[in-house]
């Protein structure tokens, strides 16, 4: 097919504006119930299409419609890039739109619409998950994340992760699309019933599971600098809004990521400042460091210092695509000319550990810290729980997307790791959001951007052995997915591959594997 067909079929562009509608339930548009039924349109694109090729075709151009809408705030840092990302991870949604015309075209049987039902869900979150690992970017924008202010519906996530919240909004997704196509009452039956259980799971598990154990409270306050003319004027601020919280009851200090760029390893007069204001607020503060070290690289970290000075400090491992690094720098270098991509790349640390913070009265408090596009890792925040974190902390910097929804769905995130580890979760952000929530996932405070000052909030501590579903299964819900997928592939592959093998069989028209089971 040549290059002015394929962009000749209108059905296709109507596929690629329907990818942009499951974007609009993510914060800044806010349209959080829509995700119920974002996908259907997408899902008639797809079960209209005339062959199975087509409809992977639309199914493509359907995922790189969500990653060009879901993605914009990027065009700052990756110029064009970002068009041709979306082609590259559109493509994940493919298979999507294969099972969608396989199992949904016609008049679905009982049978099949089982199998729709069960295979759809897995597809997406399989895509999901082939999107989450980390060489390729991240896990921005799943489909589940947006149910972050509904702490029922997190209720699943305390089970099986954000995975099994996106899991249920596509199953009622797939069982919209049922029962407006279907006749069969058995379908319509069938399609109705995983729609309520969809829809019930999250705040059933919510109602019945007890609330995450937690053992005594602590004070922290969020310091969030503002819009700053340099890195000075930044240390300038942090420092002026620290010292105003001398003589409150406060155990931890938390700066944003990036708060300052000197070295702490080597620049001692900082440190003494620093240490200064520890002992001027009687308790420890986890600043943000951004700086070239002796070696010569850059890197980003958390530190963590008392009166003394530096006590340890965390290494941000994830580093953002294109912002901190460059894949395949040799290949794609070129986009640091055309944009404001990283000018080198920054050094990634090696494992998640926890930070030894102690609380003004001498208690231990151990912190899982994370730095900025980490909290939008499930895996890492369980880690932490694992350790026996009793608060997981982020240091976040968005100020390059201040105008942008970005800064809401990262703040957001916070949501969906304090539902998954039962753990409360705090942002500290340089110029917002500063956000802070309770073990499942309820708001406690935030300070949108603009704001600047200290946000402090009296957090409930989780108990350290304590443990969600998610923290003792891991991705069990994925993991799932792509068996499903890989099995409905088999399946429908498998008499295809036994049809050609016979020497009499009549020669079939060249189409993709069937996903029917």
């Amino acid at each position: 097919m040549s290059l002015r067909n394929a962009l000749s079929r209108p059905a296709r562009y109507g596929a690629l504006l329907a990818g942009a509608l499951p974007v609009l339930t993510f914060p800044g548009a806010g349209l959080a119930g829509l995700a119920w039924a974002a996908l259907v349109p997408g899902l008639l694109a797809m079960r209209a299409a005339g062959s199975a090729r087509e409809a992977a075709v639309r199914g493509w151009w359907f995922g790189a419609g969500f990653i060009l809408t879901g993605m914009y705030w990027l065009v700052p840092s990756i110029g064009p890039a970002l068009p041709l990302l979306a082609v590259v991870f559109g493509v994940l949604l493919a298979p999507f739109g294969l099972a969608a015309h396989r199992l949904l075209a016609g008049e679905p049987t009982p049978r099949r619409a089982a199998a729709a039902l069960l295979v759809l869900p897995a597809v997406w979150v399989s895509a999901e998950f082939a999107r989450s690992w980390h060489a390729l970017g991240g896990p921005w924008a799943l489909l589940g994340a947006s149910q972050w202010e509904h702490p029922a519906v997190l209720g699943l996530a305390s089970v099986g992760g954000v995975w099994l919240v996106s899991w249920a909004l596509v199953a009622v997704n797939t069982a919209l699309v049922l029962l407006v196509g279907a006749r069969r009452v058995r379908v319509r039956l069938l399609a109705g019933a995983t729609a309520a259980v969809s829809v019930l799971a999250g705040p059933l598990l919510f109602a019945v599971q007890a609330a995450p154990a937690t053992s005594g409270s602590a004070s922290v306050a969020l310091v969030q600098a503002g819009q700053t003319a340099d890195e000075r004027a930044r240390l300038e601020a942090n420092v002026r809004i620290t010292r105003s919280l001398a003589g409150r009851p406060v155990d931890l200090v938390v700066w944003g990521e990036s708060s300052t760029t000197a070295d702490l390893d080597r620049e001692g007069a900082t440190v003494d400042r620093l240490a200064a204001l520890s002992r001027a607020t009687g308790a420890q503060l986890l600043v943000g460091e951004d700086a070239r070290k002796a070696d010569g690289r850059i890197s980003k970290d958390a530190v963590l210092v008392d009166p003394s000075g530096v006590l340890a400090r965390y290494r941000k491992i994830r580093l953002v695509p294109f912002g901190e690094y460059i894949p395949l720098r040799p290949l794609l270098g070129w986009i640091a000319g055309v944009s404001a991509a990283a000018g080198e790349n920054r050094v990634p640390g090696s494992a998640v550990h926890l930070l030894p913070v102690v609380g003004r009265d001498g208690r231990p408090l151990p912190v899982g810290t994370l730095i900025c596009f980490e909290s939008a890792f499930p895996d890492m925040s369980r880690v932490a729980a694992r350790q026996g974190a009793e608060l997981i902390v982020y240091q976040s910097s968005t100020s390059t997307f201040q105008s942008t929804w970005a800064p809401a769905q990262h703040a957001s995130l916070g949501a969906l790791r304090a539902a998954e580890t039962g753990r409360p979760v705090v942002q500290a952000a340089l110029t917002g959001e500063s956000v802070a929530y309770d073990p499942q996932g309820r708001r406690l405070a935030r300070m949108t951007t603009g704001g600047s000052g200290a946000l402090t909030v009296e957090l409930p501590l989780a108990v350290p052995s304590a443990r969600t579903w998610y923290v003792r299964l891991g991705d069990w819900v994925p993991l799932t997915a792509v068996a499903v997928a890989l099995g409905a592939l088999a399946a429908g592959a498998g008499p295809r591959l036994r049809e050609r093998r016979r020497p009499d069989a009549p020669a079939a028209a060249p189409e993709l594997p069937s996903a029917r089971v």
